[in-house]
């Protein structure tokens, strides 16, 4: 007959901390790497959602028309090119969506996908926003001045901020270029927004700056662009 000695342990004990207890109790442990990744991930879908329900199809769509409205109204290509970047943000939140629903969850496959999605959607209105810009510039197309679009983009200017924060912290911890791409969409719109109200005001005080509107949606292009780039390459993710 063998013995142990004595303060041996069996493999795959459990050794109870200082004043726990030694019979009967349920020793809990902390969560692991991938439960902690899993939660994140529901949360980044959670997140998404509320994204794209309230976000997305509450505020981005008052802000989508109303700002096309105000927009087209003042001749101000600058503020049509932010108002339909609205429509590119849903565009990713739904994207995001996808990206962590179901098996997709955990799948690199559908990581790299949704962050390529993401990148293109960057780069969908750049075309149609030089264009525009070069023909104003080219034609003297000068922008008036519109309250509407000065109050819409300040507002956007505070709002779009925190949210987009909140989503690229939220891709550094999942590792998800997608998720901080969407988060980049939401900073980028609340650039924009400061962009284009600068450029408003200078026209409401000073018409004949009238030229600081196409150049500020030239800017525009060029940062979609740009951060598509970024994207599609996963450096919105460390």
């Amino acid at each position: 007959m063998t013995h142990e000695r004595a303060g041996q342990l069996d493999p795959g004990s459990v050794v109870p901390g200082p004043g726990g207890c030694r019979e009967g109790c349920t020793v809990t442990t902390a969560p692991s790497d991938d439960e902690r990744w899993l939660r994140a991930a529901r949360f980044a879908l959670w997140l998404a959602w509320v994204s794209l329900a309230w976000v997305s199809l509450a505020w981005m769509t008052a802000e989508g028309v109303v700002g096309l409205i105000a927009g087209i109204s003042a001749g101000s290509i600058a503020l049509v090119s932010w108002a339909l970047g609205s429509a590119i943000e849903g565009l990713a939140s739904v994207i995001v969506v996808w990206r962590f629903t179901g098996s997709r969850t955990l799948s690199q496959t559908a990581e790299r996908r949704a962050q390529k999605a993401v990148a293109v959607s960057f780069w969908l209105l750049a075309p149609y926003i030089v264009v525009e810009a070069i023909r104003d510039l080219a034609g003297h197309h000068p922008a008036t001045a519109t309250t509407l679009g000065i109050a819409l983009t300040a507002s956007s200017v505070v709002i779009m901020p925190a949210l987009g924060i909140v989503k690229r912290r939220l891709g550094e911890r999942l590792q998800s270029g997608a998720t901080a791409g969407e988060g980049t969409q939401n900073l980028l719109c609340a650039a924009q927004a400061a962009a284009v109200l600068t450029g408003l005001a200078v026209t409401a005080v000073w018409p004949g700056g009238w030229p600081i509107d196409p150049l500020i949606a030239l800017g525009i292009a060029a940062w979609s662009i740009g951060e598509g780039t970024r994207s599609w390459r996963g450096a919105d993710c460390c």
